[in-house]
């Protein structure tokens, strides 16, 4: 499709949840303008990274997007996000491709892109991982700008935003792509691009821009992303108390939000203690109430004063925003930073090691003999055993993950099941943990595979974190359901596994043993970059079953 050669060759990654904005996207990819020294991508994916309706039986109605009438390959993502919804992207495109281009949903390309795009590319010596696109938020002519539309302008100014960001597919294997415990579409950027400089490559601007429209939103769109602190959190985790610095992110408004947060409740705790009769209570509340006063009055005075002036058609809608959000951000910031920082308090680097295998038991461990009740009949896969041994001798946990619906449906008891299960501990085991779920589909349970209630549980049993699990298993539930924990997943198939489950899954293996040799290899850190310089080079400047 391209006579570029190899390393100019590039393909486009676009994760989505089928917003309206992915069709207006893919209508300006069809229009860019190319020829046989600028050519298109050697290939599209939109990874579709909607979650599964929790109603038992429901399906998501696949996306089938087109470019120029051709269909365009979709691969599901499974809803954890953009961080892992790109990894499943460039990892799904072919090897031969040497550049990624990360591109949001909701933007737009000129016409020129595709040439400009080659020529940024062209440009890149070998020490260059990344090339950042120019982004345009386009704004009100008529009058100032709301907070929101301010808020997407400043991706303008951002440093290495994935909106429009090619990496070179071997730096992303080299660092483990992206950090897939970033759950939102912020810092995970940043994150990537400081790992990458980390490992000794320099990241430069590129001359080729994009357009990115201002997204629709509610009154309370800027009290939802204050959930981007838990991140904010993790960074500092991640990358110690210099990470703005190093990340090249701008000052943020945190000590501001903590002294609002602290006036206020010592306001509050001054009342309740003025109601109880305490005199000194009451001086207390005062001085909160008016520390608490003065302090929202700036933050709502600075967020008013480049926005909308009184007469302006959108002032009175904005003036009631900001009045209220005003008042909330600060707690929230508050909140989900603490949240972040316990549930970061003990995160290592990416890539995660894995420090336990779960296993599906049925056409996984143990040739499938449906609704099994016999435990004679109990037969190992070719090699079971030693391949157990092998995941034990490394140190790994082991756990199985069975869906049972023969007990719901009546056809076999659950003393049946723990019988079989036991004959296997004997002949595989011992395993660390067993989960089994005996419910049917309609009990819509939340064990029951593909949801993620027995990986969870397996991970709280054995004393790790869900990310910490790698899930074995031959069919397409089985991998969804490590997928919505936050697990890995391999996929062996055998003769039931559908062709849409192997072409789902993120990684598949030909047997048990293939799956068994990956998993050590990424517990061992084969698969990883194992060392970096202590220095971050200077930034680039504006240089190119049952």
């Amino acid at each position: 499709m391209s006579i570029l050669p190899a390393q100019t060759r590039y393909a486009l990654v676009i994760p989505s949840l089928g917003r309206p904005s992915l069709d207006r996207l893919l209508e300006t990819v069809a229009a860019l303008e190319t020829d046989a020294s600028h050519p298109g991508p050697v290939e599209i994916v939109v990874v579709d990274d909607r979650r599964e309706p929790a109603a038992a039986g429901t399906r998501l109605v696949p996306l089938a997007p087109t470019v120029d009438g051709e269909p365009v390959r979709v691969v599901r993502g499974y809803g954890r996000g953009p961080a892992a919804a790109r990894n499943r992207g460039w990892r799904a495109v072919g090897d031969a491709v040497e550049w990624i281009a990360f591109l949001d949903d909701d933007v737009e390309l000129p016409a020129t892109w595709a040439r400009d795009l080659a020529t940024d590319l062209a440009a890149c010596p070998k020490e260059v991982a990344a090339s950042q696109g120019r982004i345009t938020v386009p704004l009100p002519v008529d009058r100032a700008p709301t907070d929101w539309e301010r808020n997407t302008a400043s991706l303008q100014d951002a440093e290495w935003a994935t909106a429009d960001m090619a990496y070179r597919r071997r730096v992303l294997e080299e660092v483990g792509g992206l950090d897939e415990r970033f759950p939102r579409a912020y810092r995970e950027d940043a994150d990537l691009a400081l790992r990458v400089r980390l490992a000794g490559y320099r990241l430069v601007h590129g001359q080729r821009h994009i357009l990115h429209p201002v997204r629709p939103a509610d009154d309370w769109v800027s009290q939802r992303v204050q959930a981007g602190n838990a991140d904010n959190a993790l960074m500092r985790r991640l990358h110690g108390p210099r990470w703005r610095e190093l990340a090249e992110a701008p000052p943020g408004a945190f000590g501001w939000h903590v002294a609002t947060t602290t006036a206020a409740a010592v306001a509050l705790i001054g009342a309740v203690g003025r109601v109880a009769g305490s005199r000194r209570a009451g001086g207390l509340a005062g001085a909160g109430a008016l520390a608490w006063t003065t302090l929202y009055g700036r933050f709502l005075g600075r967020r008013l004063a480049p926005g909308p002036r009184p007469g302006d058609p959108d002032f009175g809608a904005e003036l009631r925003r900001m009045a209220l959000t005003s008042a909330t951000i600060p707690p929230s910031a508050l909140w989900h930073r603490c949240r972040g920082w316990m549930q970061h308090r003990s995160t290592g680097p990416w890539p995660v090691r894995p420090r336990a295998v779960l296993f599906d038991r049925d056409g996984t461990l143990v040739h499938d003999v449906p609704y099994n009740g016999d435990p004679a009949r109990v037969d190992p896969v070719d090699g079971a055993r030693s391949l157990l041994d092998r995941v034990r001798a490394a140190g790994l946990g082991t756990a199985v993950v069975t869906n049972q619906s023969g007990v719901a449906r009546g056809l076999v008891s659950r003393d049946q099941v723990d019988a079989v299960n036991e004959r296997i501990d004997r002949l595989l085991g011992p395993f660390d943990s067993w989960q089994v779920c005996p419910h049917g589909p309609a009990e819509n349970c939340a064990c029951r595979k593909p949801r993620p209630g027995m990986v969870l549980a397996a991970a709280q049993a054995l004393g790790v974190r869900p990310e910490d699990c790698v899930l074995i298993g031959d069919i397409g539930a089985d991998i969804e359901a490590a997928q919505a924990a936050g697990a890995r997943s391999v996929l062996v198939p055998t003769h039931v596994t559908r062709p849409e489950e192997i072409a789902d899954a993120p990684v598949t293996a030909p047997d048990l043993a293939a799956a068994v040799d990956l998993v050590l290899d990424w517990a061992s850190g084969q698969q990883s970059s194992s060392s970096a310089p202590a220095r971050i080079p200077a930034p680039g400047g504006e240089q190119p079953s049952t």
